[in-house]
């Protein structure tokens, strides 16, 4: 025994700093990033389990958004449209875990690198969860804590096995196998249970629960309260009203172009599949239990504020009509605009009801606030004025999709979504129009947000390879509330030709229309030669204006110019 090294036998400090290996800094970062995944898993699924609870990447998100310069989000939305918000996502989830890697890499060195690190992600997760107005500050500050005292102790408790795995042995320590190696593979199953148990609780929270608002919506939908598809559309300020009574199937006039492979439908879909664009300032769209839902009118120009149930609201008389909605963020030939059939009532009765002072008065405007805190404005005129001015409760013969605004939301033709469209609509003020903001108006965009004119190729794609021969080239062009008069195409290889020669200019085929608040699809049949083409579209409305060739950015007030594309015939 005498040949026997004493020192092999040495219980290892588990607690001592490891040696600065790649190997110790690899596992460090593996623990700190497992750690932080399980924090970030269980708080996702903590939250599937009330509504009044937020997952914590989804608060996080909504913090940076918040603070986030308007200028910024536009851009981002121009670029990248509806893939902002899970980039967002992934940033912040990557981003947490590429911390908690670090932070369990100081670890080695400093035993209160974790405890601390963790306890900050703690502390300003809860304050980014507990701000959101939906959600309970109390349960939301306690979770945020719990996450991150979890993952904190996951992550030491990887560091405490990194560090067996790297203390010396000796062969006879242990018999049948190295120390080493038992430690190494429970490090590794360490590991591997801590990452599934990631992977699990974050698939956990996204399946087997709905919430009171979806089962409130889908109870609609079986009562039959509301049909598949919408009635006729009712051409704007016709008196004819609908009740509750399911609705018939949409009865589109002749004339339409749906026919045409890629152009946009009339009636932008969002059963079963929903086509309708979404452009939101929160990532997660609140979930409203109709049930304890009520839409207040009060203000100081009111002078019998007044408070309505969504069963109230339901059971009255209600108008159907077509409107053109459009993001002010839509850049030239973009895709944030749509057309869909509203139900509703006339914002007009429900301000008469609560006694509205001075209708007609520019100085005072109309003003809107969502569950979730978002406000926009515009001037209370414009709700009197004879345009759709409707708090809408169902979109093409459904309940309003949560995503759109369920249970109620706001629908004015004519105005960009950002000073109009509130959805999840909870109260309405009538105030001053100085002086009161809107959500977005600080962020540098304008004021007052009419949709300008503006027209759009859909079919051919820009640079498509195309088979000469007579082609429909064809798309949609709006101007609500004025109406869209006339739409030209421009087929040529000269760039400066459209602009100096009007005669270069063919006038579209325009479809049927219900009213002039409702895009118009436009089509031209083109018998197309051999070569490499220029093809431009304008629009003018019935005011008599017609779209300017020089290019405008969608800040602060929307976008202007062409839309132009490339096509090479063969």
């Amino acid at each position: 025994m005498s040949d026997i090294d004493d020192s092999a036998m040495t219980v290892p400090d588990l607690n001592s700093p490891l040696p600065t290996s790649s190997a110790s800094t690899g596992r460090g970062w593996m623990s700190g990033a497992a750690g932080a995944a399980i924090a970030l898993s269980l708080g996702e699924f903590i939250a599937r389990f009330s509504d009044a609870l937020e997952s914590l990447v989804i608060g996080v998100g909504n913090f940076f958004i918040d603070i986030t310069p308007g200028s910024a989000i536009a851009t981002s939305i121009n670029n990248i449209g509806a893939w902002q918000k899970p980039i967002l996502i992934a940033g912040i989830i990557v981003g947490s875990i590429a911390v908690g890697g670090w932070l369990g890499i100081k670890q080695l060195s400093n035993r209160k690198a974790i405890p601390y690190g963790f306890g900050i992600f703690g502390l300003f997760g809860a304050f980014a969860t507990a701000r959101d107005s939906l959600t309970s500050a109390p349960a939301s500050i306690a979770v945020s804590l719990v996450c991150a005292a979890v993952g904190a102790a996951v992550a030491l408790y990887l560091i405490k096995g990194a560090a067996a795995a790297e203390q010396p042995t000796t062969p006879i320590a242990t018999p049948g196998a190295p120390l080493s190696q038992t430690a190494g593979r429970r490090h590794v199953l360490a590991f591997g249970g801590a990452a599934a148990g990631a992977v699990a609780l974050t698939a956990a929270s996204r399946v087997g629960r709905t919430s009171a608002a979806q089962r409130a919506r889908d109870e609609l939908l079986a009562q039959g309260t509301t049909g598949a598809s919408a009635p006729a559309a009712t051409p704007t300020g016709a008196s004819t009203a609908t009740t509750a009574a399911p609705a018939a199937p949409i009865e589109l006039p002749v004339g339409t172009f749906d026919d045409i492979p890629g152009l946009a439908n009339r009636i932008t879909s969002i059963s079963p599949t929903d086509d309708f664009y979404l452009i939101d300032t929160a990532l997660s769209r609140p979930e409203v239990d109709p049930a304890s839902w009520s839409l207040t009118i009060n203000g100081e120009y009111v002078t019998t504020p007044v408070t309505y149930t969504y069963d109230e609201l339901l059971a009255r008389p209600m108008v159907t009509r077509e409107v053109t909605l459009s993001c002010v963020s839509n850049p030239i030939g973009g895709q944030l605009v749509d057309n869909a059939i509203w139900e509703g009532i006339p914002l007009s009765e429900l301000l008469e009801e609560a006694g509205v002072q001075d209708p007609t008065n520019n100085a005072h405007q109309f003003f809107s606030r969502s569950v979730d805190g978002f406000t926009c404005g515009f001037p209370l005129p414009l709700a009197f004025d004879g345009r759709t001015a409707m708090l809408a409760l169902r979109m093409n013969g459904e309940p309003l999709p949560i995503d759109h605004g369920f249970p109620a939301r706001l629908v004015i033709a004519g105005l960009y979504g950002y000073v109009s469209a509130t959805k999840w609509v909870e109260e309405i003020s009538i105030t001053d129009w100085e002086g009161v903001d809107g959500h977005w108006i600080p962020l540098g965009w304008g004021k007052e947000g009419p949709v300008k004119t503006m027209s759009r190729i859909d079919v051919p794609q820009n640079r498509t390879q195309m088979v000469s021969g007579t082609t429909a080239i064809g798309g949609v062009a709006w101007s609500p509330t004025i109406g869209i008069e006339k739409v030209e195409v421009y087929v040529g290889q000269d760039p400066d030709e459209s602009l100096e020669d009007p005669s270069s200019w063919v006038e579209a085929e325009l479809a049927n229309v219900e009213s002039n608040e409702t895009w118009v699809q436009w089509r031209h049949e083109w018998d197309a030669p051999p070569g490499d083409w220029l093809i431009r579209v304008r629009a003018t409305d019935k005011n008599g204006f017609t779209q300017s060739p020089i290019p405008v950015a969608p800040a602060p007030d929307g976008a202007e110019g062409f839309h132009s594309i490339v096509v090479r015939v063969v």
